[in-house]
C-alpha cells in the first residue's frame, strides 16, 4: 500500500508533467490572432501547390510526401541535364526556399485582405510576397511584396514591385522603397499587405511604407504566393496568414 505521502508526491509530478506537456503542445502550434487564418500548417504544405513545370528551366515538378501521404518538399528537375533541385521544403517547422525562381502558391484566393509574413532573406537573395496573383508558370501576374535586403536589385522590402508588364512600372517613385531595407539579411521580420479595393499599404515590422490607391485596379482577386527569384536566394517563412476584410 501507498503511504499518503508516496501518493501526493505522485499526483504533483503527474501534474506537473501535464502542464509541462501541454506548454509545450501548446509552444509547438501557437494559434493565430484572432480573425487571422494560418495558411501554413507548420507541417507540411496543406492548402499549397506549385505549376509543374514551374518554369521554362525544368521539365517536370516531383512532389515529396511523408508517413500520412502529405507534400513536404517539391523538388523541380531540369530541362538541361535532368538535376533535381529543391525548391521549397518544410524544414524545423518553416518554409524554406531556394533553387532556381519558382513561385508557392495558396490554393486559397481572396480579394480584400490583411495577408502577413514573418520572414527572412539570405545576403543577396530575393524573394516576394505575393498577392491577387494567377497561378501559372515563371513570373506570374499579380501584385508583389518585395522582400530584399542586400540583392543587386536596389527595390527593398516594403515595397510594391512596378511590374513593368503592367502600368505600375509608371508609379515606381511612389510605391518603392529603394536602396535600404528596415532589416537586415539574415534576420526575422514581418512585412503586412493591406489589400482593399484599389488601395495597397504595406507595413515591414508595423511601420508603413507604402499606402497606395492603384488607378487601374490592376488585380483585383487572386492566390497569395511566396517567391524564390533566383539560384543564390534563400528565403525563410516562419508564419503566413491572412485575415479576410469585413465588406
Amino acid at each position: 500500500m501507498l503511504r499518503f505521502s508516496q501518493f501526493h508526491h505522485g499526483i504533483v509530478a503527474c501534474i506537473v508533467a501535464s502542464a509541462a506537456y501541454s506548454g509545450f503542445a501548446g509552444a509547438a502550434e501557437p494559434k493565430p490572432e484572432e480573425g487571422w487564418i494560418a495558411l501554413f500548417n507548420g507541417k507540411d504544405f496543406t492548402g499549397w501547390k506549385m505549376v509543374d513545370p514551374p518554369s521554362g528551366e525544368f521539365k517536370s515538378l516531383k512532389e515529396v510526401k511523408n508517413d500520412d501521404g502529405k507534400v513536404t518538399a517539391f523538388i523541380g528537375v531540369t530541362k538541361k541535364d535532368g538535376k533535381e533541385v529543391t525548391l521549397w521544403e518544410v524544414k524545423d517547422g518553416m518554409i524554406v526556399g531556394g533553387g532556381p525562381s519558382s513561385h508557392l502558391f495558396t490554393e486559397v484566393e481572396a480579394d480584400d485582405f490583411q495577408y502577413r509574413v514573418e520572414a527572412k532573406i539570405n545576403d543577396k537573395g530575393n524573394s516576394g510576397q505575393y498577392f491577387r496573383t494567377k497561378m501559372g508558370p515563371g513570373f506570374p501576374a499579380g501584385y508583389e511584396a518585395q522582400i530584399n535586403a542586400t540583392h543587386s536589385d536596389p527595390i527593398r522590402t516594403g515595397s510594391l514591385y512596378p511590374d513593368g508588364r503592367t502600368k505600375l512600372g509608371e508609379s515606381k517613385k511612389e510605391i518603392t522603397v529603394m536602396n535600404t531595407a528596415a532589416h537586415k539579411a539574415e534576420e526575422f521580420f514581418t512585412q503586412e499587405v493591406i489589400a482593399n479595393g484599389d488601395r495597397i499599404q504595406i507595413l515591414v515590422n508595423g511601420k508603413q511604407t507604402i499606402d497606395f490607391k492603384d488607378p487601374n485596379k490592376t488585380y483585383t482577386k487572386g492566390h497569395f504566393a511566396l517567391q524564390g527569384h533566383d539560384p543564390g536566394s534563400v528565403m525563410t517563412f516562419k508564419k503566413v496568414e491572412y485575415k479576410p476584410l469585413k465588406k
